[in-house]
């Protein structure tokens, strides 16, 4: 049949199933080849590889952008149920739609490449003194806010690397700019109703979801931030950290006040207490870590990492060029090809960080032989909950039983330190989580315009954090672009998500594992039992509704912070008796 005959003959469902077919080949071979150069532009950081980079992710954005436009013609028929799925989630599948115009969508890779770039390279030189400091990166910049008590110290690790990202925020409105046409083009809004399309679900729906979340935590997260912020005051003075406002960020031991882990010697409820394996952790490189993380997975009835995981990963920060070392995982071959890239230290929270992205890896391989399209996670919330659900098993138990502790902490006053230690992880990062989206969102649909990002931005961290700048911002800056996610277009909804499905997830597994005890003290290590209801969620990748694969593990089809709530019972009790005469609130 000639061409022009064709093309105008009605679709069949055969079409439709050849069109998906020929999808699947081409997505495995343009994915191969974005995520490869990506892999060596975040590894080597150069003008060329950030050039690579950039065509590698425009081929495919204009790959993706034709075969949408021709999945339309397939959308009206009676097709099989993973056909239809197939076809929704290639809609769905660019985070940054890219522009059919040619032009435009090589501007919007270009910006991209640039701001992750840019985030990757980018130093606080102190202004010039008789004894001026050497230009400082993320990580020097990270070890002063995780180890420094010291106010001015911290206030100018804090204003310096926020001061990193002016420059991107000009680039980054254009790039939003460019992303709504995209997305505008795929018969979205903006780019905020395509990434709240993701969930099996309204976008209205979902966000009615977060805040069904948030509220039913919220509490909880308020006693928590009424407590720190009065040892802080212990610690600063009430002239600094004052009554019933928001705790300024820079005391919080985290560049972003995400994670609060790095003040646990602040706030210990009983000094002495406390478990930690940090002084055992010393002794281990970046390898033996990491094999930590996999004998996790392996004693769950996984297969060990392939040898190219050894040999092909970046474990620690190389001396001779300059690389993006926020950690992250990858598979750079759709099958087997597993990494993880992340500078590490011997640290509890980089162990923690471990089991995260080998979370990922794993998921990766429980779902490499479906088609591509549903070659994801369930939603991106279950990517990013399933190695922080096996870290809530490093338990005291598990740490003896694996040589990192000598002894397990017995009674009362043990088990609330630990519970802090892991509030100040897990539950100070909730409303961080949940707001930088929300002010995506509102920069996507046009109501945060350029000329207020910052001011929006810190509205946002004083109205769900309880948190405020250290000093005084103006719209010179872009605080929002010091956190990686935001130049490198990273949904962060997600992480929110991970938080609560990640108790959910561990309460399902401890009761598979035939664990009836209180939560907090759990560890499925070495249950092949919890392992088989993991892989059987995993192996489902994106080809079912988020909510089925969630029934894998427990039967329930709904997402529930009771699990959090119950984990963290005898801490809220105990914080209640310590705030009692106090005003919390800011």
């Amino acid at each position: 049949m000639p061409t022009a005959a064709r093309e105008a003959a009605a679709p069949t469902a055969e079409d439709a199933l050849a069109f998906l077919a020929r999808v699947d080949d081409d997505l495995r071979r343009l994915w191969i080849a974005r995520d490869r150069a990506a892999w060596v532009s975040e590894n080597f950081i150069t003008d060329d590889t950030e050039a690579m980079a950039s065509e590698a992710e425009a081929a495919t954005a204009a790959y993706v952008t034709a075969a949408v436009s021709e999945a339309a013609r397939y959308e009206h028929l009676a097709l099989p149920e993973d056909a239809k799925r197939q076809l929704l989630l290639l809609r769905l599948s660019q985070t940054v739609p890219a522009p059919r115009d040619a032009a435009r969508r090589e501007e919007l890779a270009q910006l991209e490449a640039k701001m992750v770039s840019a985030y990757g390279k980018a130093k606080y030189c102190p202004p010039a003194a008789p004894a001026a400091k050497p230009c400082e990166n993320l990580d020097d910049l990270t070890d002063v806010m995780e180890k420094s008590h010291d106010e001015a110290k911290l206030r100018e690790a804090w204003i310096g690397w926020h001061a990193t990202s002016r420059p991107s925020k000009h680039p980054f409105a254009r790039y939003v700019e460019l992303g709504n046409e995209g997305a505008r083009e795929l018969g979205f809004r903006d780019l905020g109703e395509l990434w709240r399309s993701g969930y099996d679900m309204t976008e209205a729906a979902f966000e009615t979801e977060l805040e069904r979340l948030w509220n039913d935590v919220r509490p909880f997260y308020e006693r928590l931030q009424c407590y720190v912020r009065a040892r802080l005051q212990d610690r600063y003075g009430k002239e600094i950290v004052e009554d019933g406002q928001p705790i300024p960020a820079h005391l919080l031991g985290n560049m972003w006040a995400q994670d609060w882990t790095h003040i646990y010697d602040l706030v210990e409820p009983f000094k002495g207490k406390s478990t930690s394996y940090a002084a055992k952790l010393k002794a281990y490189d970046a390898k033996r870590m990491v094999e930590l993380g996999e004998r996790f997975f392996v004693s769950l009835g996984f297969e060990p990492l392939p040898s190219t995981f050894w040999e092909r990963s970046l474990f620690t920060r190389p001396r001779d060029r300059e690389v993006v070392c926020h950690a992250s995982a990858w598979d750079l071959d759709y099958v087997n090809d597993l990494r993880v890239k992340m500078c590490i230290k011997p640290t509890e929270e980089d162990l923690v960080t471990i089991h995260h992205e080998l979370g990922h890896d794993y998921y990766y391989r429980a779902y490499s032989s479906l088609p591509m399209l549903f070659r994801s996670g369930a939603n991106d919330g279950f990517h990013e909950g399933i190695g922080d659900t096996l870290a809530l098993s490093v338990t005291p138990a598990y740490l003896q039983r694996i040589g990192l502790l000598d002894r397990v902490p017995k009674g009362d006053e043990a088990l609330i330190d630990q519970l802090m230690k892991t509030a100040l992880d897990k539950v100070a990062f909730l409303p961080f989580g949940l707001l930088v989206d929300k002010w995506r969102w509102d920069v996507f649909s046009g109501k945060i315009p350029e000329g207020r990002y910052n001011a929006a931005w810190w509205e946002l961290r004083e109205k769900y954090q309880g948190v405020r700048a250290p000093v005084s911002r103006s719209e010179a800056d872009f605080d929002p672009g010091a956190k990686f996610h935001v130049p490198a277009s990273t949904p962060y909804a997600r992480y929110f998500l991970a938080h609560i499905y990640q108790f959910q997830f561990h309460a399902a597994l401890c009761k598979a594992s035939g664990y009836a005890g209180p939560l907090a003290e759990c560890s499925i290590y070495g249950s092949k039992e919890a392992g088989n209801r993991l892989q059987a969620m995993l192996s489902l990748g994106a080809s079912r509704p988020w909510p089925e694969a969630l029934a894998k593990l427990d039967g329930e089809t709904r997402a529930d912070a009771h699990a959090l709530l119950e984990y963290f019972a005898p801490l809220t009790a105990w914080l209640d008796t310590q705030l009692r005469g106090k005003k919390c609130g800011w």
